[in-house]
């Protein structure tokens, strides 16, 4: 690598709205603090909610819940000669 040219890449401390910290490194030199971590993010902590606007989520589950069964075919008219 080239000398002066890499910005310096320094350890710093997130805090998450939650509660959790956790260092790391970064090029921003300062702590960050963010919304959201992996510790509280519903797709990682399995309590992911389907925002339902308007019922929709309801009629799909409604409308392929379960199969219509076929109906019975109708038997064939005899063929007149």
């Amino acid at each position: 690598m080239k000398a002066g040219i890499h910005p310096d890449y320094k350890q710093i401390t997130v805090t998450c709205t939650c509660g959790n910290t956790f260092e790391t490194r970064s090029t921003i030199g300062q702590d960050l603090q963010v919304e959201v971590c992996s510790n509280c993010h519903p797709f990682y902590t399995g309590k992911q909610k389907i925002v339902d606007t308007g019922g929709r989520v309801d009629k799909f589950r409604k409308k392929y819940a379960t199969a219509a069964p076929a109906a019975p075919a109708k038997p064939a008219a005899p063929a007149k000669t």
